[in-house]
């Protein structure tokens, strides 16, 4: 099944869905930070953003940890103030660290 991950900064914050859902942090299974999401940096939001998209993507905590700093460095750390990104895209990206 395809999702649609999005990412916007907002007047009230910022905002990442998945489908039109807000995204769960995951901090229930690893916490990178207190601070909920951040992205176009490396460091411990970014690094939370990165674990909860592979999470949801992958429905595998060990893997998505595994592959978070990778993911992180090229993905996330690069993003700009919007963003989406499609399963498909999360696949190349991961095709292409693996």
């Amino acid at each position: 099944m395809s999702k649609v991950y999005v990412g916007d900064r907002t007047i009230d914050g910022i905002v990442v869905t998945v489908d039109g859902e807000p995204l769960p942090e995951r901090t229930d299974a690893k916490r990178y930070s207190r601070n909920g999401f951040e992205w176009s940096y490396e460091g411990p939001e970014p690094s939370q953003l990165a674990f909860a998209m592979l999470v949801d993507h992958l429905g595998d905590t060990v893997q998505a940890e595994r592959l978070q700093p990778q993911f992180m460095r090229s993905v996330v750390a690069n993003f700009q103030n919007e963003w989406e990104m499609t399963t498909a895209d999360i696949d190349r990206v991961l095709q292409g660290l693996r």
